[in-house]
This record gives C-alpha cells, sequence and structure tokens, in this order.
C-alpha cells in the first residue's frame, strides 16, 4: 500500500509575496498566508479622556438626566484619581511587552470563550444557511460536493498559500484560520482548550448519521484525492449502513454545560478504551457533516435546524456542515477560536465555486464508481450505565434550552442595499437604525445595543463593540413616533444618526472603542485593589447589558444566519443586507420575537417613506 500524498497541494496563482503595504513587512518563511502577521500593528491602548467621553456619550441615552448628572461625576472622579492612572500605566506596559502579541487576546479569549461554561448550544455556536443549489440534489451528492468543494479551500488554508484578506489594502490577521480545520474544542475545569490536529495524519471527514459516526479517508490508498462521485458513493454507503433505527446519541453530550461534559467526556472514556479512539477520530477529522433525516422547508426550519438541530446528530465541539434529506445545506460554526468572517471567506469559497461551476469536482459518476474504496468505518463506542445515564440527562437539558427559544426570520424585500445607496447613507447603520426605530416603538426606550466590528487589522485582532444606541438614534426614533414633526426633520435626524454610527464604528475598529478598554483596565486591578465605582455604577451594567447583540454578514451565497441572545431578556438579531433585500433572524426567550420581527417590517417601510417624501420636499424647494 503506497502512503497518502504527504503534501496537501494547492493550485494557488504565483503572485508577487513582496509588496508589502508602506509600514510593513513580508516575511516570506512564514508563507504566503501569513507573511504579514509579524508586521501588523498592536492592539493600541486608547487614551483615557477618549474613552471616558465615549462612555459618557453612550450611557446618557439611557440614563435620566439626573441618573446621568451622577454617572459623570462618577467617570470624572474616575479620570482624575491616582488609581485610573496606575491601571491606564499597567495596561500600557503590558501591550508594550515584547512577548504580548496582544495585550487583549488571551484575556478575551477566556472571559468570552474558554472560560465560559454554560452551554455552546444557543449561547456561543452561529449558523450559515446555503443559497440552495438550484439543481436540486440528493442529500448525497450535495454533501458530496461541498465537502469536494472545500477541500481546495483547505489546501490552501494548511499549506499558508491563502492569500490574506486585507482592508483598504491593509492586510488582517490571518493566523486564526489555523482553527478551521482538523481542530475541536475540549471540554476542561475549569477553562476549556482547543487541540490542533496535524491534517496530514487525520486526513479524513467524519460523517454523523442517526446519531451514529462514520469516519472516511479522504484520498485512496494512494493518496489520490477522492472525486465528488466517489465521497457521493460513500456517503450513500453511510445512510445505508446508518439504517433506521438510531443510535445512543453521544453527541449530545456536547451540548451540554462544560463543566458537566467534562465530566461526562471523562465517564465516556472510562466506560470503555475503545471510546477515547473514537473520540479522537471525530476531533482530528478535517471537519463533521451532519446528515439530517428530515427536509425543512421554511426559512425558521432550516435555520432552527442549522443553528440547534435536534442535539444528537451533532457534535458541538467542531465545525459542521448540515445537509438535510431534501439537498438543504448550511454550517454550524464553533466559536472560541475564530470569529465569523474565516469561516464566511470559506463558504463563500465553496459554495460560491459550485455555483458558477468554478471546481472541478473530479471525473462523472459511473457504475464502477467508488467500487474499490473500503466501507466507511463506523465509529462505535461501548456505553455503560453512567453513560446511558449522562446521555439522558443532556438530552434533556438540551430540550430545556432549546424549547425556552423561539426564532422568527423576516426576509424584508421592500428594499435592500442598492436602493439604500441611492441616499447616499451605509446600509449597515441604515439597519441600524431600523432596529432602534422598531425597538423603540415597542418598549417605548433606545435598545442597548451591541454591533460586533472586527478588530483583524491588529495581531491576534478580533472584535470590539459598535454601541449602536446614541443620543442622535434615541431623537430620530423620537422623531419618527411623534405625528408633529415633519419628514424634513426627520431625514435630517436620520442622517446625523447615520454619521454617528459611521464614526463609532470607525473607532471600533480602529481599536479606539470603549468596552474592551474598560475591561482591559478592570483585568489590570491587583488582588487587594478596590474596584473603582465606575464599575459598580447601575450605568455600568445598564449600558453594557447587550438587549440587542446585532452582527451583519452579508453574502449572495447565504440564505440565513444566526445566532443566541446574549442576555435573558434580549434579543440575537443577526442581519444580512443584499441589493434588493434586508434579512433580520430574531432569536430570543420567547419575549415577543414575533412583534418585534413585525416592528422591523414597520420600521423599515417607515423610514424608506419619510426619507422619499423628505427627498421630494427638497427637490421641489430645489426648483423655485
Amino acid at each position: 500500500m503506497a502512503p497518502p500524498s504527504r503534501t496537501l497541494k494547492s493550485s494557488a496563482p504565483r503572485r508577487n509575496l513582496t509588496d508589502a503595504p508602506p509600514g510593513y513587512t513580508a516575511d516570506l518563511s512564514a508563507g504566503p498566508m501569513l507573511r504579514f502577521e509579524a508586521s501588523l500593528p498592536r492592539l493600541p491602548v486608547p487614551a483615557l479622556s477618549s474613552t471616558a467621553a465615549k462612555y459618557l456619550e453612550t450611557v446618557q441615552p439611557h440614563l435620566t438626566a439626573e441618573e446621568f448628572a451622577t454617572t459623570k461625576q462618577i467617570v470624572q472622579k474616575f479620570l482624575q484619581s491616582e488609581q485610573s492612572q496606575q491601571l491606564q500605566t499597567r495596561l500600557q506596559q503590558r501591550a508594550a511587552d515584547p512577548n504580548v502579541k496582544s495585550w487583549l487576546s488571551d484575556w478575551w479569549n477566556e472571559a468570552a470563550y474558554m472560560g465560559y461554561r454554560d452551554s455552546v448550544v444557543v449561547n456561543v455556536s452561529y449558523y450559515y444557511v446555503h443559497v440552495d443549489d438550484k439543481s436540486r440534489p440528493s442529500q448525497a451528492k450535495r454533501a458530496a460536493q461541498i465537502l469536494k468543494a472545500t477541500l481546495p479551500f483547505r489546501a490552501l488554508v494548511e499549506s499558508k498559500q491563502l492569500e490574506p484578506e486585507k482592508v483598504r489594502g491593509m492586510p488582517l490577521a490571518m493566523s486564526s484560520y489555523e482553527w478551521l480545520f482538523h481542530s475541536s474544542r475540549y471540554p476542561t475545569k475549569p477553562s476549556d482548550t482547543a487541540h490542533k490536529f496535524d491534517p496530514l495524519t487525520h486526513n479524513h471527514v467524519v460523517f454523523i448519521r442517526k446519531n451514529k459516526f462514520f469516519k472516511v479517508p479522504l484520498v485512496t490508498s494512494e493518496g489520490r484525492e477522492l472525486s465528488a462521485a466517489e465521497l457521493e458513493v460513500q456517503i450513500e454507503k453511510i445512510i445505508q449502513l446508518a439504517g433506521n433505527e438510531k443510535a445512543e446519541p453521544v453527541g449530545v453530550l456536547s451540548s451540554d454545560n462544560r463543566d458537566t461534559w467534562t465530566q461526562s467526556r471523562a465517564d465516556l472514556i472510562a466506560a470503555s478504551p475503545s471510546n477515547a479512539k473514537a473520540l479522537e477520530d471525530i476531533e482530528s477529522a478535517m471537519i463533521l457533516v451532519c446528515l439530517d433525516d428530515y427536509s425543512p422547508v421554511t426559512r425558521e426550519q432550516i435555520s432552527w435546524g442549522c443553528w440547534v438541530g435536534d442535539g444528537r446528530n451533532r457534535f458541538y465541539d467542531k465545525h459542521q456542515l448540515i445537509v438535510f434529506e431534501n439537498g438543504k445545506s448550511g454550517f454550524l460554526g464553533e466559536h472560541s477560536c475564530m470569529d465569523g468572517t474565516p469561516t464566511l471567506r470559506m463558504t463563500e469559497f465553496t459554495i460560491g465555486a459550485l455555483a458558477h461551476n468554478k471546481i472541478d469536482l473530479g471525473p462523472e459518476r459511473t457504475s464502477e464508481t467508488g467500487k474499490n474504496l473500503p466501507a466507511p468505518q463506523e465509529l462505535k463506542f461501548t456505553l455503560d450505565a453512567k453513560t446511558k445515564e449522562n446521555i439522558k440527562s443532556s438530552e434533556a437539558e438540551f430540550e430545556k434550552l432549546v424549547g425556552a427559544h423561539d426564532m422568527e426570520v423576516l426576509h424584508y424585500e421592500g428594499y435592500g442595499k442598492e436602493y439604500i445607496k441611492k441616499f447616499k447613507a451605509s446600509p449597515d447603520a441604515w439597519a441600524q437604525l431600523t432596529k432602534q426605530l422598531a425597538f423603540h416603538k415597542m418598549f417605548g426606550r433606545p435598545g442597548v445595543c451591541y454591533e460586533s466590528a472586527q478588530t483583524r487589522k491588529y495581531q491576534l485582532g478580533r472584535t470590539e463593540v459598535i454601541r449602536a444606541a446614541s443620543n442622535e438614534s434615541k431623537a430620530f426614533a423620537e422623531a419618527m413616533l411623534d405625528p408633529k414633526q415633519t419628514d424634513s426633520h426627520r431625514a435630517t435626524l436620520f442622517r446625523r444618526a447615520v454619521a454617528r454610527h459611521l464614526q463609532y464604528a470607525a473607532w471600533a475598529a480602529d481599536g479606539q472603542g470603549v468596552d474592551r478598554h474598560l475591561f482591559g483596565l478592570k483585568k489590570m486591578l491587583a488582588p487587594s485593589e478596590p474596584v473603582p465605582e465606575i464599575y459598580t455604577d447601575p450605568a455600568f451594567s445598564r449600558t453594557n447589558h447587550w438587549e440587542l447583540s446585532t452582527s451583519n454578514l452579508s453574502s449572495p451565497y447565504l440564505d440565513g444566519w444566526g445566532y443566541g441572545e446574549v442576555v435573558p431578556d434580549g434579543y440575537g438579531l443577526s442581519y444580512s443586507i443584499g441589493d434588493h433585500y434586508i434579512r433580520w433572524t430574531i432569536t430570543s426567550l420567547k419575549r415577543g420575537t414575533g412583534e418585534l420581527k413585525h416592528y422591523l417590517a414597520e420600521a423599515a417601510t417607515e423610514i424608506r417613506e419619510i426619507m422619499e417624501r423628505a427627498a421630494k420636499e427638497e427637490e421641489g424647494k430645489a426648483k423655485l
């Protein structure tokens, strides 16, 4: 038997690798993908005065005049204190440490992901719904083609040939791509870990069908990569081997509280030595492919299927492709080691290549296809009474968690970015103001709103908060709800709110937001030091209690995406802006999700109407 190929070959075109932008150095020894990594700037530490001013401006919409006066005094006291200067100096020293690439990265990964102990289901994972393949392939064919289209992207990543992403010509951090394939999150106490496997010695994929796991090599014994037709044959075998009876759902253990899963995993390994090997085969796989046994139709059904599924035909510690019996498909992202932009790039590569026939799927299928391939290997678990008890408990917890939620998808086709651009407005800011108006309609006040901004222009960069609620957005929403106001005045307030949103978004992308800086300063406190009053002021907790957790990922290859709320009384509010639509996915603990969907549609239409009427009024004045 010939050994498998020792390289994951990439067919990337030759390019000039030394054309570094001003201020950057191309380190060719790191590979094309990472060649700018070492010369990326480090995340800055904002000036205290700047953060204090922005903080006050962003808390004001949520406070009474009396509350704001109190908070202003507290912030000024903090700003003038010796303690704030000490904390700032310590943080600056950490940022200047040559051994620390990012003063924030380790802290944030721990606080937001690895140290987080609640279930990753709903709370951490995010999902994509792929646009349909109009040829309506079978489940096996769709899964095979997506997998085959992903292999060249894997080759680019693992060989470090993938071209770095750039924004305005400046390269972005690419190190998180390491965790895209052949990696897994691990439940451990008190904080989770992650491990990356060698793709050359673990060159396989794992499928899940009827709660059963099947391992399939991605190359033949001679080292040739499987074609889409061969993968399709293997998947058909898996569907046949899985039969109609469902197995005990070992995967549901990964849906539980992280401390509970830590113990359940130890119990599972203790039940039989073979269980550890089966787990490693799953965790080291390139990716998991979930072959679900039902056919969702509506946007809510497929979104729900990709977001949480049934809890059993899954393994939530890894990235997963999901393919349903009717050929619809999607992706579930394991969020701890990377944010959504790398997985979106992968999705656009694979689904885009398939949509435009730009991928070599290999020879057409014949009656001989796959005949010499070894049968898929079922990864069987030996379960004792303790593990069976753990499975039942995790199933109950999953049903309790997911059953408490609901989801609505608003695919608003009144207009999209092409229409918005006619008003020379930012589509993202327009969508954010639509949300603020909708929340105001529902609750009579601004919503405390988090919008994610990527900070990958810096080493190990991840995200910063765009505090989307502002004095300007509040004034606009109030004017919209005041029948005495003119459309011209409302349009003026709208444009002011758009301008303010763009300014804060630019600050956040430059690492000059409020939230990560305040987080960092608090982390610099010594155990014996008192917590500054700015952190115990009720305004602080109220204005980072993210009632609206929002994020924008827009792509012609996504037909939906989303995640859960981040506070019990809040909403997960993902959105995409297409040429001729805006699509929102709303999740919550059944807190009037359908009503918010109604108000979003109403707000979107009303904003269009007032902007059109105001524009006509301006045209009329210009003709006089």
